[in-house]
């Protein structure tokens, strides 16, 4: 994996990208074939949605890119944003999956600008924030993507199977 300018990455960067794309790459799977209806529809008591959960993956990899970026400890504008987690009227599932690619290449990119993936970064304060600052290594950010990615993944499957019986594991 490289990056835009086509340096190759250090091994653990290159694999913990590796590690996260076979994660989104799973939550692909669950939206092959699905309309933009189905995109919007709740199948479980849940307000999560196949076209919800791609928003919101989209808007973490941005905001956490820039979190790994600027380090500031600056509330990126949109993440705390309850919007995020639902598919607009006028959004489409084509669109949300084009803006998950690009906020995956801009992730790529930030990663490819950090030589050292234990330099720690100043997290923003939220309102589930402890009262002290937080510092995470840039390592730990990508942890923590491929966990949250992983998370709505598994989502997504159970959305997706209540929907229409697929999984990432059922032939179809």
């Amino acid at each position: 994996m490289t990056t835009a300018t086509s340096t190759p990455l250090p091994d653990e960067h290159s694999e913990l990208l590796r590690a996260l794309a076979e994660q989104r790459e799973l939550l692909l799977i669950t939206v092959r074939g699905v309309t933009d209806a189905q995109a919007r529809q709740r199948t479980t008591v849940s307000e999560l949605t196949l076209g919800g959960i791609v928003r919101h993956l989209a808007t973490a990899e941005r905001v956490w890119a820039r979190i790994m970026v600027t380090g500031d400890g600056e509330l990126p504008d949109g993440m705390l944003d309850t919007g995020q987690y639902r598919m607009a009227e006028q959004d489409s599932l084509a669109s949300l999956l084009e803006s998950y690619a690009t906020a995956a290449a801009g992730l790529q990119d930030a990663v490819g600008t950090m030589p050292d993936l234990g330099r720690t970064v100043l997290l923003p304060t939220t309102p589930w924030s402890p009262p002290e600052p937080i510092h995470w290594p840039v390592r730990r950010v990508l942890l923590h993507l491929i966990r949250e990615t992983a998370q709505h993944a598994g989502h997504a499957d159970i959305i997706r199977e209540a929907l229409d019986g697929a999984s990432t594991t059922a032939r179809r």
